[in-house]
C-alpha cells in the first residue's frame, strides 16, 4: 500500500445542515484511486468533522476513513445542497450564463439523489467524486454558482412520479445519443435530439494514437488493421473490427474509449484512417452523448432559454418537483 500523506484541519462545527439531507461521496483522485467492490467487506478506521485537505482540495462535513482489501477509502458525507454547489462549479464554468448553471444544478442534484435512493448502490457510500459519476472537488464555490444552486434549491427532475437518472455530458457534436446504445437500457425520458454545441472546444477534434498504445490498452499484440465495424442509430461508432497477426477481434468503441482514456479519445463520434504505425481519429463531441449536452445548454441559455426550457428539451416528459427527504 502506498504511503498516504494527508493534511487535516479540524474545525469544530455543526455537521449536518440543509434539513438533514446529506450525501456520501467516495473521494477519487490521483492519490485515492481504490474503488471497493459492491459486496466487499470493509472496516471503518475512524471519522472526523471539519475540513480535510487532500491534494489541494478541501472537503468539509463528516469524513470517514475505511480500509478495504486493496487500500484506504475516504468517504465525505456532506449536505446535498453543498455537494451540488461543488459539482456545478467543477462540471461547468463559473462564467456561464445563469440559466445554464441552474439547469446543471437541477440535473446534478437529480443524478445524485437518484444514486442515493438506488437500492442497488454500495452500502457505505452513494457515488464517487470522479467522472464515473460526476465531478466533486469540495471547497468554496463562486457566488454565481452558489446563487444558481440556491435559486433551484431542492428541485429535481421526475418522470412518472420517480426521480430520473439524469445522464449528461459535455459535447454532443450535433445530436445526442440514445441511452440503449451506451448503457444497454432505454429510458422514456431520454431521446436523441439535434442540438448545436458549436461553442465547445470539443466541437471538432483530432487524435493520433499509435498502434502500440492501442495494443497496450486492449492487452493484445500484432494489430495489422482497424476498421469501423458498425454504427449506432445516431452514426456514432458502435464496434471496431481489429485484424491481428493471428486472427481478429471485435471491440465496442465505448470500451476502447474507456481503456484508452476519456480525454484521449473524447467520444465515439469519429472516423479513422491509418498512417504508418498510428491511427488518426477525427471526431466531434466529448462524452457518452446521452442526455443533456452542457455546451448546448450554454448556447440555449445565451439565446434566452430558461433552465426549465433547457431541461424540457433534453428530458422530454419530465417535470420539476421539490425533493422530499424520505
Amino acid at each position: 500500500m502506498k504511503k498516504l500523506i494527508i493534511t487535516v484541519f479540524i474545525l469544530l462545527s455543526a455537521v449536518m445542515t440543509a434539513e438533514g439531507k446529506t450525501i456520501k461521496v467516495l473521494i477519487i483522485d490521483n492519490m485515492f484511486q481504490y474503488i471497493p467492490q459492491k459486496d466487499e467487506t470493509m472496516s471503518k478506521m475512524g471519522s472526523l468533522t471539519g475540513d480535510l485537505l487532500v491534494n489541494g482540495n478541501h472537503y468539509t462535513g463528516n469524513i470517514e476513513v475505511w480500509k478495504g482489501k486493496a487500500g484506504l477509502c475516504l468517504i465525505n458525507e456532506v449536505p446535498v445542497e453543498e455537494y451540488v454547489k461543488s459539482v456545478v462549479g467543477a462540471e461547468v464554468g463559473k462564467d456561464w450564463a445563469i440559466e445554464a448553471l441552474k439547469a446543471q444544478a437541477v440535473i446534478s442534484r437529480t443524478y445524485a439523489l437518484y444514486q442515493k435512493i438506488n437500492p442497488n448502490k454500495r452500502s457505505n457510500y452513494d457515488l464517487t467524486s470522479s467522472v464515473l459519476h460526476q465531478v466533486y472537488k469540495g471547497g468554496a464555490v463562486d457566488r454565481k454558482v452558489s446563487d444558481a444552486v440556491k435559486n433551484t434549491k431542492g428541485e429535481v427532475l421526475v418522470y412518472d412520479g420517480k426521480i430520473i437518472e439524469a445522464f449528461y455530458h459535455s459535447t454532443c457534436g450535433g445530436k445526442t445519443e440514445k441511452p440503449e446504445e451506451v448503457f444497454s437500457h432505454s429510458y422514456p425520458y431520454l431521446k436523441s435530439v439535434e442540438s448545436s454545441c458549436k461553442l465547445s472546444p470539443y466541437r471538432l477534434w483530432k487524435r493520433r494514437i499509435s498502434l502500440s498504445e492501442i495494443e497496450k490498452a486492449l492487452n493484445i499484440s500484432g494489430i495489422e488493421e482497424i476498421k469501423i465495424g458498425s454504427l449506432t442509430s445516431t452514426r456514432r461508432v458502435k464496434t471496431l473490427d481489429i485484424t491481428l497477426a493471428g486472427g481478429s477481434r471485435s471491440v465496442r468503441a465505448t470500451e476502447m474509449r474507456r481503456l484508452l482514456g476519456w480525454k484521449r479519445l473524447p467520444s465515439t463520434n469519429f472516423n479513422l484512417t491509418h498512417d504508418n504505425d498510428s491511427i488518426i481519429f477525427q471526431g466531434k463531441g466529448y462524452g457518452h452523448g446521452v442526455g443533456l449536452c452542457q455546451w448546448s445548454a450554454l448556447e440555449m441559455a445565451r439565446k434566452g432559454k430558461s433552465y426549465k426550457d433547457i431541461l424540457a428539451f433534453f428530458y422530454p416528459g419530465t417535470t420539476i418537483q421539490i425533493y422530499e427527504n424520505r
